[in-house]
């Protein structure tokens, strides 16, 4: 769940949810002249951030969690298959073991909220629910130990979870760390429902620290920062209980910046809006063992196309994000098994030199183009349309993505195709659906100069952050066609 508090009601028998800043989208700040934008950016990859020190999630994390797809249902009685409950996570661990997913990286399966009692115990420890969880946690991370898989836990930082269970106080860090140490638990995602900016400040830190104690490899996830706005203030002199990236990559491996996604486009687009909106703010913080979490995969479920499907995958890996998905992977149809199973995206997401990609051009009549470094000189590149028309046929060149000059390979990622060789200086056309991504992963044949991302990944000088323009101004005060 959470990553910050959830809309709502949780389900009957536990309190209303708490309520947490509905974060929107903001808006790029553009300027236009003379029909194209120019503001030239500089990556600030020598920022230093360095990383947890728990030698985990180098690259990002791959699994499945159970929240957006279940949220919290507890009605095992009449809704047993779909119930939060052992059966649940041991079907979705049968189902990466046996169905090809272990074998790509998906490896953690991630209990949300609702899985506890609504008491400790006797000696003051989290205990599971014991109807729906008879075996315990510990039974329950054997079984997906001895499959090779990973299993998550989730807390919250306060006196209650944002479903009204029990939550990990102050008090009680050190107790609860040591119970998912002793549980086998690999990973921890602590919320922050029903606490304040000064009990985050002490206790995000604190809880890296007790779990680091137990001296059991634990990833950990922080929804800190989303609960504090998910940017530094403007105003440099308010630093206090502020959201501090350098901070938050010396004890966490992830964090959730922004609200929680929805089986929605309009959701995934409004997370993609924020991002690129603040990607210079929340580029430079990711790197291996520290990423940007932009929230769950909601490929396979309810509300996308497959397009769409296509196009969260896509950005989802341009931006190093960690690949959890949240779906029925017992039900789910063979169109979301392949985007998510993609070979090519999955090595995108997963390239060790963990640097994010970020929004390169944003075009005025809805294209926009993405851009992320890899080892070996190669790079990914997404064209994405945010048309809602036809498919939109987009020219440009690599040259004019400031690629240097040379000779490039180019494999299309959702075809599954090589296509013929570029030049940089050679003008290409990408036929685009609405709200689809076309994606390449590019790599130098020959370059006359240094390739764009050879200097340990930056980023092109490209003419411009965002690019505001118009087909006059592209094609010397043509026409443009009646639909392209």
């Amino acid at each position: 769940m959470g990553r910050g508090c959830k809309y709502g009601q949780r389900g009957s028998g536990v309190k209303q949810e708490a309520e947490r800043p509905n974060f929107t989208a903001g808006t790029a700040h553009i300027l236009e002249g003379m029909g194209t934008l120019v503001v030239i950016f500089v990556l600030a990859l020598s920022v230093a951030a360095s990383a947890l020190d728990n030698g985990l999630m180098r690259t990002p994390p791959m699994g499945w969690l159970a929240w957006e797809r279940y949220r919290c249902d507890i009605d095992c009685d009449n809704d047993p298959k779909n119930c939060i409950s052992e059966g649940l996570f041991r079907d979705m661990a049968d189902r990466l073991a046996e169905d090809g997913w272990r074998e790509l990286g998906y490896v953690y399966i991630n209990i949300d909220d609702c899985w506890s009692s609504m008491q400790r115990d006797a000696q003051g420890r989290l205990q599971p629910d014991p109807h729906r969880f008879p075996g315990g946690i510990p039974k329950l991370a054997r079984y997906l130990h001895d499959r090779g898989l990973k299993l998550g836990i989730y807390g919250d930082l306060g006196t209650h979870t944002c479903g009204g269970y029990p939550g990990t106080t102050l008090d009680k860090i050190q107790t609860d760390a040591q119970t998912f140490a002793d549980w086998g638990i690999d990973m921890l995602k602590l919320d922050g429902c029903y606490s304040n900016a000064t009990e985050q400040e002490q206790g995000y830190p604190l809880m890296s620290k007790a779990l680091n104690a137990t001296g059991r490899p634990i990833g950990y996830s922080c929804s800190w920062p989303a609960y504090q706005g998910g940017l530094p203030p403007r105003d440099k002199r308010r630093l206090t209980m502020a959201v501090n990236y350098t901070q938050l990559g010396e004890i966490c491996n992830l964090w959730r910046n922004y609200g929680d996604i929805q089986d929605s486009w309009d959701s995934v687009l409004n997370i993609v809006d924020w991002f690129s909106t603040n990607q210079d703010i929340l580029q430079p913080a990711a790197g291996p063992g520290r990423w940007n979490d932009p929230d769950m995969l909601v490929i396979g479920d309810f509300g996308l196309s497959l397009d769409q499907s296509r196009s969260q995958m896509a950005l989802w890996a341009i931006m190093a994000a960690p690949l959890f998905m949240s779906n029925d992977l017992r039900t789910l149809n063979s169109e979301a098994r392949t985007i998510l199973q993609n070979k090519a995206a999955i090595a995108v997401s997963q390239d060790p030199m963990g640097v994010q990609g970020r929004r390169l051009l944003k075009e005025k009549f809805g294209i926009e183009v993405f851009w992320r470094p890899l080892s070996n000189s190669a790079s990914a590149l997404v064209f994405f349309s945010r048309r809602s028309d036809m498919p939109y046929r987009y020219t440009t060149s690599l040259g004019e993505l400031n690629y240097t000059a040379g000779t490039y390979k180019v494999f299309d990622v959702f075809s599954e195709k090589l296509l013929s060789p570029l030049s940089d200086s050679t003008p290409f056309t990408v036929s685009i659906n609405p709200s689809g991504v076309v994606m390449w992963h590019v790599s130098p044949i020959t370059h006359l100069g240094q390739a764009p991302h050879a200097r340990g990944g930056e980023y092109p000088n490209v003419r411009g952050k965002y690019r505001v323009s118009s087909w006059r101004s592209r094609s010397g005060g043509a026409d443009p066609p009646s639909a392209l």
